[in-house]
């Protein structure tokens, strides 16, 4: 390869994550209702008709569809769960991204929803939904609970090859989840993630 060619591909490159090129792409949106006591987050429920987690708490999103960003994707994945147009959101701004150890990168995005909500929930994806006042989570950090993964290399794998082979000494990771308990609900997994994030990068009070 030539400098040149080299140069032009440059400049056209986005850069992303290394190393994670089968990334799956997903988009969500935390959504904010303004409340006369106070903001509350909007949470749902999956429905137990759901293949995948159902009954777990989250918030409305899902897979990025080709040919659309991941702002509309949350958006739509909104509209089609809970029937909330993508008009009647404002301010919505990126929070940021979360990446999983099972190859899910997870755009962020936060909208604030009318205090009149008028909900139609799409019953083969939502179960129920929910808000939570910002002062809960003032209030009532976090619990931390960690789950502990080994690493143990598949049996074609050259140990022969990297520096102490068979007694290399593997890194371990502690998988930190985050837990809230808002009466029979239970927050946990990514979403509580984002929501510890959120709690604390913007000093909610």
């Amino acid at each position: 390869m030539k400098k040149e060619e080299l140069l032009k591909r440059l400049e056209s490159h986005q850069p992303d994550i290394l190393g994670m090129p089968n990334t799956r792409e997903h988009a969500v949106i935390l959504p904010v209702i303004e409340k006369a006591e106070d903001l509350h987050i909007l949470f749902e429920v999956r429905s137990q008709r759901m293949s995948r987690q159902p009954g777990e708490v989250c918030f409305p999103g899902g897979k990025i569809d080709s040919g659309e960003t991941p702002q509309e994707a949350a958006l739509r994945e909104m509209h089609e769960e809970i029937g909330i147009h993508p008009d009647e959101v404002s301010f919505v701004r990126k929070l940021g991204m979360v990446t999983t150890p099972f190859g899910v990168k997870l755009h962020v995005f936060i909208g604030f929803l009318p205090s009149d909500l008028n909900l139609t929930l799409n019953p083969d994806e939502v179960e129920e939904v929910f808000s939570v006042p910002f002062t809960f989570f003032k209030n009532n950090p976090a619990i931390d609970h960690y789950i502990h993964m080994h690493m143990e290399p598949d049996e074609k794998f050259p140990t022969k090859d990297i520096p102490n082979g068979k007694n290399y000494k593997w890194q371990k990771v502690h998988y930190r989840e985050n837990f809230y308990y808002y009466k029979n609900y239970v927050i946990w997994g990514l979403t509580a993630l984002i929501v510890a994030d959120f709690v604390e990068r913007f000093q909610i009070r």
